[in-house]
């Protein structure tokens, strides 16, 4: 699965690499948590793309009570479009999240070590996501995504047995505005190889730290 993340590029660099405007919003994140407000990138109207803020946990548009998007912070691939949570969304609300790293954790309850796993040749990663638009009662909407994820790559499986659906950035449009069946083919796991590793500081394991020390 894929519960933590980190962003530390700024605005600049995430406008570059995915062609979208600059936002103001976006800041340097560090410990990137379920339930918290970070920025994904979407097909916009006009038929490019933009940046939009979203609480990651997708809350599902039929829902009663959002804390579902407590349990839905993940959507794994292989069955993905199965599940009524998220096989509309698949359809046609795509979206890439962007980060630098993701983190999984090693060893036993109590004692767990922080791993942050990065690209050597891109300083961004692509991961697929889905987004939602649920409303409340009086009408306010809310809006939420979760990230896919898909069986380890050989990499990734001595630290954990699931990692994000991370894209190439030759698929980024067929993923936010191509056909299902398209979209459905990069549902795979990660075939690079240049993917790291290297553990970082445990204060990471509190999500309330957000500070470039949890990354040494």
């Amino acid at each position: 699965m894929c519960s933590r993340y980190f962003l530390d590029a700024d605005g600049n660099v995430i406008a570059y690499t995915f062609t979208v405007p600059v936002d103001e919003r976006i800041r340097p994140r560090f410990n990137i948590a379920p339930t918290q407000e970070a920025p994904v990138i979407r097909a916009a109207k006009d038929g490019g793309r933009e940046v939009a803020m979203l609480r990651w946990g997708l809350v599902p548009f039929w829902a009663k009570d959002p804390k579902i998007g407590h349990k839905m912070i993940n959507a794994r691939g292989e069955t993905v479009l199965e599940k009524p949570a998220f096989r509309n969304a698949f359809a046609s609300r795509r979206c890439i999240v962007p980060a630098s790293g993701f983190f999984e954790w090693t060893g036993a309850p109590g004692a767990k070590l922080p791993h942050a796993i990065t690209l050597a040749d891109r300083p961004l990663i692509a991961m697929a996501g889905l987004w939602e638009r649920w409303r409340d009662a009086p009408g306010v909407p809310l809006e939420t995504y979760t990230i896919l994820t898909t069986p380890a790559s050989q990499f990734m499986s001595a630290i954990h047995d699931r990692m994000p659906l991370i894209l190439e950035t030759a698929d980024i449009d067929a993923w936010l505005s191509g056909p299902l069946d398209e979209a459905r083919e990069l549902v795979k796991p990660y075939a690079g190889e240049a993917m790291r590793e290297r553990e970082v500081n445990r204060l990471l394991n509190n999500p309330r730290n957000d500070s470039a020390e949890l990354l040494l």
